[in-house]
């Protein structure tokens, strides 16, 4: 899956991952390979991303929006 995360300053991240958690609106999700399409707003919290090679790491993000259609996955950041 491709991954963007955005702020209204920056890129925070751009790349290849095999799962993504956020924390959202209505309790904290998973993104897997071939997930729904989906738009839904994020609270504050980390956004947890693994990647292919086993890598993970945690982005803190203060609110926003995330987009996930056909692989590709948007996430739209307020930054703490």
């Amino acid at each position: 899956m491709e991954l963007e995360i955005l702020t209204a300053e920056r890129k925070l991240f751009s790349g290849k991952v095999k799962t993504i958690v956020v924390p959202g609106s209505k309790g904290q999700f998973t993104v897997l390979l071939n997930h729904a399409p989906i738009i839904s707003t994020l609270i504050k919290g980390q956004v947890r991303i693994q990647g292919y090679d086993g890598s993970s790491q945690s982005i803190a993000i203060d609110g926003g929006v995330i987009e996930v259609k056909k692989n590709k996955i948007i996430v739209l950041a307020d930054m703490v």
